[in-house]
């Protein structure tokens, strides 16, 4: 009779353990459908390699710009100048080329010619 009552007991609790997790589980999905909101990064379009590489040229003409500035200030060396220089721009010649690459496989459409329109005046 003991056992039969601790059998009884085990499995009231095993149905109880899984209509516990059921419920929580429920409530989990309930939260996570209506209260959980997407960052709005989320739902921003995602770079294209072309646009990472059209922001990578911006941020090195800003560096050359600033580095001419700075030097002109008096900041730098002119070895230092011309050493972080060259690095600059070759690192933009890479760059170039890798855009170049980039969009070599984009449609190109020749441009049509404009027709030249003249007035001819009346004698």
């Amino acid at each position: 009779m003991l056992a039969g009552v601790i059998l009884a007991l085990a499995v009231g609790s095993q149905d109880l353990a899984v209509g516990g997790a059921c419920l929580g589980l429920a409530a989990a999905v309930f939260l996570f459908v209506f209260y959980i909101h997407p960052d709005a990064s989320d739902l921003a379009p995602h770079r294209t390699k072309l646009d990472q590489l059209l922001e990578r040229r911006d941020a090195i003409y800003d560096n050359l710009r600033d580095l001419k500035f700075e030097y002109r200030a008096g900041k730098y060396s002119e070895g230092d100048y011309e050493t972080m220089k060259t690095t600059l721009e070759n690192e933009a010649a890479v760059v170039l080329t890798e855009i170049e690459q980039a969009t070599e496989f984009q449609v190109r459409r020749p441009r049509g010619v404009k027709a030249v329109v003249t007035e001819r005046g009346t004698r």
